[in-house]
């Protein structure tokens, strides 16, 4: 047993272990998915990777760890261990290439200083409690291919100096306390090899950093002979790093090349979304969700053929929806719900698949799943209706036609009052007008003489009758 190389007890039920520092030919431990209690078990310092996460560890990291100088591997991820990180393990970093001690409740400023040509590629310290700023030491990392400090209280401005790493693939600094405007940088050759960005749930400010995004080449291309991250390291390490996509939180194992992100969600930005988005052809997550972006959507997103989620909700976006997005073949989920969007909703085979939930709180926006036809290919409600009268139609029918009536009347009359007038004093001779009211007059009194006649007439035969 003295002279065993390697020892695997991963995923069994294992409560304690001890003595496995008397193996001082062990040059891997693999500890990892058991039920481990206590404090962090040193191995012997002939070790090269050690596994231990998925336990139960508690207590704090001893630095007695730091003693193991032979370390490429110490993952120590999802346990409880709590207290400071120790700064001496930055001493290790000449051969230590991962460090992986997320999800546990190390707490504290990280204040571990790495030197100059570590060979660290894995960083991850994502979900802990740290505080303070991220050590500038890290840009001593040169190797390093997969930062993620997300889910702590770091409160810092954004990192710039990060993009001097050559061969940095994956940053998340997520739901952290960072602040500010991401300043613009004057270099062309930042952040080169960047593939996942997520900085999303920050308190970033101003407009989006087009400086930054002129330098992600990467996310320009899908090149398939990129490796993955981790896959010149012999050993059983798999990078994690997580993401929110599609709307869920998932844990991304063995980060794939062809895997590309960009989450800005839940910041404080302004502004228009830069055309040059549509650049990143790359992408397959892309989330500016909950921000203050204003103006139309740029119709270059319809340039991103492989994306498959597309999230641009609570934002103030106004415009129609660019119809280059219906070209989208790969999108599975599309969310432009709570903005000032308007006019018809494009259609296309993806388009056909997305319910109200994608659109909701856009009172402007009108085509399906909102409502009925749009545009040209809508059909006017008058073609669709038939007329039936009823009683109260009726009655309001006739009323306004007598109405019509009067006023006509009045109208006529009008004219002819003014008409009459016209000719009298154009004439300057109104004999006729009296001439005719004097043969109005004869007729009328002679009309009433032969009515008295008749009566009288009436009077007489009636007397004789009697008589």
């Amino acid at each position: 047993m003295h002279s065993m190389a390697y020892l695997d007890l991963s995923h069994n039920m294992l409560t304690s272990i001890d003595q496995i520092s008397s193996f001082y030919q062990l040059y891997s431990i693999d500890l990892r998915s058991n039920f481990l209690q206590g404090t962090l078990p040193i191995p012997p310092t002939s070790v090269e990777t050690f596994f231990i996460s998925n336990n139960s560890l508690t207590g704090e990291i001893p630095l007695s760890v730091c003693n193991l100088t032979s370390l490429i591997v110490l993952d120590l991820a999802r346990n409880s261990l709590k207290g400071a990180i120790p700064h001496c393990l930055g001493n290790m970093s000449d051969q230590l290439e991962v460090l992986d001690m997320q999800h546990n409740s190390l707490s504290g400023n990280l204040q571990t200083t790495f030197s100059f040509g570590s060979g660290l590629k894995s960083f991850n310290l994502h979900h802990n409690k740290l505080e303070g700023k991220i050590p500038k030491s890290l840009a001593n990392c040169t190797q390093l291919e997969v930062l993620d400090l997300g889910n702590n209280y770091l409160n810092d401005t954004f990192p710039m100096w990060l993009g001097t790493l050559p061969n940095l693939q994956v940053l998340s600094l997520r739901s952290n306390k960072l602040h500010g405007p991401i300043r613009t940088s004057s270099s062309s050759k930042l952040f080169p090899q960047l593939r996942m960005l997520d900085l999303s749930s920050n308190a970033f400010t101003a407009e989006l950093p087009t400086s930054l995004f002129r330098n992600l080449k990467a996310m320009r291309r899908i090149d398939q002979t990129m490796k993955a991250p981790g896959d010149t390291t012999q050993t059983y390490y798999q990078d994690s790093v997580t993401i929110v996509t599609k709307g869920l939180e998932l844990k991304v194992v063995r980060i794939l090349s062809l895997y590309t992100t960009m989450d800005l969600s839940s910041n404080k930005f302004e502004g228009h979304i830069p055309s040059m988005m549509g650049d990143f052809t790359a992408l397959r997550v892309l989330n500016l969700s909950h921000n203050g972006l204003q103006g139309p959507i740029p119709p270059s997103l319809g340039k991103l053929s492989v994306v498959e989620s597309l999230d641009l909700s609570s934002n103030k976006l106004s415009g129609e929806i660019p119809k280059q997005l219906a070209s989208l073949t790969s999108l599975a989920v599309l969310n432009l719900s709570r903005n000032h969007l308007e006019g018809c909703i494009p259609k296309g085979p993806q388009f056909a698949t997305f319910e109200n939930n994608s659109y909701e709180g856009n009172d402007g926006l009108r085509g399906f799943p909102v409502s009925g036809a749009c545009g040209s290919h809508q059909i006017p409600e008058t073609n669709n209706t038939t007329f039936v009268p009823d009683e109260e139609s009726d009655s309001t029918f006739l009323s306004e036609l007598s109405w019509k009536v009067v006023l006509m009347g009045c109208g006529c009359g009008l004219i002819m009052g003014f008409s009459i007038a016209y000719v009298m004093l154009s004439s300057r001779n109104p004999n006729w007008l009296s001439r005719i009211a004097e043969h109005l007059e004869y007729r009328i009194s002679m009309r009433s003489r032969k009515k008295q006649q008749d009566q009288m007439h009436c009077i007489e035969e009636e007397e004789i009758m009697a008589i």
